[in-house]
């Protein structure tokens, strides 16, 4: 494994391209330019930053798809472009073979470039102008034209695939019970349920949404049940006067959609190893692959188990047959409950994941250290990925929209998956499998 870099900082809204007020808000803060171990620019890096600056831009994703899609085939396309020019390279699904003189950089552009014009097309000029400039720096001849052919045809290929998965049905209505620890609409906006349809969405590597389906919560009159919705009764509180302020500022700053946070943390981290392009698309396709299907695989055990959120739990609580529970009428969690089911966390499930997967690269002794664009000039520090999974987790106790008994499935679930992407999400990798610091020679 890799020794210990010296600590980096992620900033979320970094901007990979400079872009037209219209088409995309300035970044929030300004970084060095990326680059790999030649001293290139490393254009994984850069469109992973334009496509986390894209998801931040309100009205470009749709409010029924998932960002975490977005993120999956634009890496899984440079990744399969990039590995189509090592013959004997294993690729995610596609099957193109392309001459060893092909660039690298440009197949990798090209194919983010296509499944971002795609996804995103009211963003065509700005991305035409990244990809263009990609291009130039790359030298005239065979080697750039057979990069841009293949990694078109990777991109193509990604997108058919993708084209019928189930993402762009329309989200199914949800009617509670009304049962005592049935989900439902919560206060203040009572928003109807998101997100309906996700657990049909076919998965990216998983066989099954279900695969690593979580057991069923503990039921209401359960010891298990008391004691966690009575700790985010008073830890998640607005007006909580014993939650400390770290915790507070904890509980605001992971308020963002985590996956967010995971794509700027392997940024800095890749960044840091200067990784040449084969290898940080290798990094950036695993973890993306990862985190979408644990976005599957999270809202089929929701909306399976529809247990409801802590708002209504502890409101409620009169009628959960525990004598453990006290009913309050007016209690309000420090940070607005989502508008879907509370079983098992999105933070903690993802978070597994995504250190899972890193960590099997880069070893789960690195440090480096997070900004929030929810907190601006707050920075949280951290020497290891599985720190973040339990800091970024508990946040949710402390925001008061989640209890222990949800976070501790997610973590559980999304390592399950993590080693799952892990082994299984490129083709013969586990009979292929190498050190991970051979991974980071210079390529072109």
């Amino acid at each position: 494994m890799f020794g210990i870099p010296k600590r980096v900082a992620i900033t979320l809204a970094a901007a990979a391209v400079s872009f037209t007020a219209a088409e995309l808000p300035a970044a929030s803060a300004k970084t060095p330019t990326p680059t790999n171990s030649s001293g290139q620019p490393n254009v994984v890096v850069e469109w992973n930053s334009t496509l986390l600056n894209l998801v931040q831009t309100p009205g470009a994703v749709p409010a029924t798809m998932q960002p975490t899609r977005a993120f999956a085939m634009m890496s899984a396309a440079a990744f399969d472009a990039v590995d189509a020019i090592d013959r004997d390279a294993p690729q995610y699904r596609t099957h193109l073979r392309a001459p060893r003189y092909a660039s690298r950089r440009a197949a990798a552009a090209q194919a983010s470039h296509d499944v971002l014009i795609a996804l995103f097309p009211t963003f065509t000029g700005a991305l035409d102008q990244q990809l263009s400039n990609d291009l130039a720096a790359v030298s005239r001849g065979r080697g750039r034209q057979s990069g841009v052919r293949v990694g078109a045809e990777a991109a193509a290929e990604l997108l058919a695939i993708r084209a019928s998965d189930g993402s762009a049905a329309s989200p199914p209505p949800y009617v509670t019970t009304g049962r005592p620890g049935d989900f439902r609409p919560s206060p203040p906006g009572f928003a109807a349920p998101v997100f309906t349809h996700w657990s049909a969405v076919t998965p990216f590597v998983l066989p099954r949404a279900a695969m690593f389906r979580p057991p069923p919560p503990p039921a209401l009159t359960s010891h298990k049940y008391a004691q966690a919705l009575n700790e985010v009764r008073v830890l998640g509180q607005d007006t909580s006067t014993v939650r400390t302020p770290e915790q507070t500022t904890i509980g605001k700053f992971w308020a963002g959609p985590i996956q967010n946070y995971w794509n700027a943390i392997a940024e800095q981290v890749v960044l840091s190893h200067h990784a040449d392009t084969d290898s940080s698309a290798r990094v950036f396709a695993q973890l993306d692959l990862g985190l979408a299907d644990a976005t599957i695989a999270l809202y089929d055990a929701k909306y399976t188990y529809r247990l409801w959120r802590p708002i209504t739990a502890i409101r409620l609580a009169g009628t959960d047959g525990n004598p453990a529970t006290a009913a309050d009428p007016t209690w309000t969690p420090l940070a607005t409950t989502p508008a879907d089911p509370s079983y098992p966390g999105a933070h903690s499930t993802l978070s597994a994941a995504a250190a899972e997967i890193l960590a099997a690269t880069f070893g789960n002794h690195t440090s480096f250290t997070v900004t929030s664009p929810l907190l601006p000039g707050v920075t949280r520090s951290f020497d290891r990925f599985s720190a973040v999974v339990t800091e970024a987790g508990l946040s949710r106790i402390y925001a008061g929209i989640h209890t222990r008994i949800d976070h501790d499935a997610g973590k559980a679930l999304g390592a399950q998956i993590g080693r799952y992407t892990l082994r299984h999400a490129v083709n013969s990798y586990e009979s292929r499998r190498v050190p991970a610091v051979k991974w980071f020679t210079a390529k072109s």
